[in-house]
């Protein structure tokens, strides 16, 4: 099971910059990047929530579950 990070899909629908949103949500571009990659291992729910606040989107937007495929089945 693999979690999949749109930030990309949301920032393109608001016209901006990774920057920008690491401006306003108050952390690094190194850490957005490492969280827009998939590189992340966790992510803080104030973090999660002010993504969402500056976004004006639901987690689910952010997040989605995508199922691994399974070998030998």
């Amino acid at each position: 099971m693999t979690i999949t990070v749109d930030i990309d899909v949301m920032l393109a629908r608001r016209k901006m910059s990774v920057g920008e949103l690491a401006d306003r949500v108050g952390i690094t571009p190194a850490n957005l990047a490492v969280l827009k990659n998939g590189r992340a291992k966790a992510v803080r729910f104030a973090t999660l929530a002010a993504l969402c606040e500056v976004l004006k989107c639901q987690p689910g937007d952010l997040l989605r579950w995508e199922a691994e495929d399974t070998v030998g089945e």
